[in-house]
């Protein structure tokens, strides 16, 4: 399953040199609309008792990134939890098979245990008869209990102060193409510099503050949902960054393998949320990556894990 990241187009036309286009910005409203149809992408149809489809959006993909498949098998599973106010704590999944976007993708829910204050779930995407994915996602009632979590990363500033996507990649807008002047549902806004910019220079950590971009239904799932689909844009790349390389390096190969997070406090999605990301391991073509989301008053809400796919092939 491709870990498409944030700025990669859809044909995956190299980033190397400025261009001359204008810079053409969508306003509130078309983002307000993307943001929409990410929202309806996540409302999968149910065709039968623990059976729902999932459809890809019309976008000239390749395959399907991977957030969607993880955001919709998500909700998938939390469509058949009857208590309305249990809620997802943990998730673990693999990417099995590339997705194909010109087709549907059916998840199957296997309701494997409903306790006292537990649920467990576990889902399978499949496409043309095969498994392409799968989820297993713990749901869990509030309880009072300890209270104790890491400290946010001080010293990260204003989301509104930092550049935007069409800020940062005006100077690609010719080779982006139309896939630069796309509104976007997710405003996502790189603390330390974009990879890009950064190439050549090693580190192992960096720190991105997201937020839909607009307003969402209160509804904690569809939030949990929505960070689910976004944290899958930009953690993997990390694994790249002690070597001084990015996702845009020639010969560069990338997938995601696998994905966990744990829900640890409320939160709202189209609120800025700061995903603080290092670099855990790299060998074997293989990188993890670990990240913690806090709300911009400092509460951890989501802690997130993955291991991918980082092969260089020449």
């Amino acid at each position: 399953m491709t870990a498409v990241m944030e700025n990669d187009p859809p044909s995956n036309q190299p980033i190397n040199a400025p261009g001359n286009q204008p810079n053409e910005r969508p306003d509130a409203s078309d983002n307000q609309a993307a943001l929409d149809d990410l929202v309806a992408l996540l409302d999968l149809e149910a065709i039968e008792v623990n059976l729902f489809r999932g459809r890809s959006p019309d976008e000239n993909r390749q395959r399907v990134f991977g957030g969607q498949v993880a955001g919709q098998a998500l909700v998938a599973a939390a469509r058949t939890i009857d208590e309305r106010s249990r809620l997802v704590h943990s998730l673990h999944a693999y990417f099995l098979r590339p997705g194909d976007p010109t087709v549907p993708i059916l998840y199957e829910v296997d309701r494997i245990r409903d306790g006292r204050s537990f649920s467990t779930r576990r889902v399978v995407a499949i496409q043309h008869g095969r498994a392409i994915f799968n989820l297993q996602a713990s749901f869990h009632d509030h309880e009072p209990g300890h209270n104790h979590q890491l400290p946010m990363p001080e010293g990260m500033g204003d989301p509104l102060d930092l550049p935007d996507f069409h800020t940062r990649m005006a100077p690609y807008a010719e080779q982006i193409g139309d896939w630069y002047h796309r509104p976007r549902p997710i405003d996502l806004r790189y603390v330390d510099g974009d990879p890009t910019s950064r190439r050549g220079q090693s580190t192992t950590k960096q720190h991105v503050w997201l937020r839909a971009d607009g307003v969402l239904p209160d509804d904690p799932v569809l939030h949990a949902c929505v960070v689910t689909y976004a944290s899958d844009m930009t953690l993997l790349d990390t694994t790249l960054l002690p070597f001084g390389l990015d996702w845009d390096t020639a010969g560069m190969q990338m997938a995601s393998v696998d994905h966990a997070m744990w829900f640890h406090r409320p939160f709202r999605a189209d609120e800025w949320l700061l995903y603080a990301q290092s670099a855990v391991s790299t060998s074997s073509a293989r990188g993890m990556a670990q990240g913690t989301i806090f709300t911009a008053d400092g509460r951890l809400v989501v802690s997130v894990v993955q291991e991918g796919l980082t092969r260089l092939t020449s």
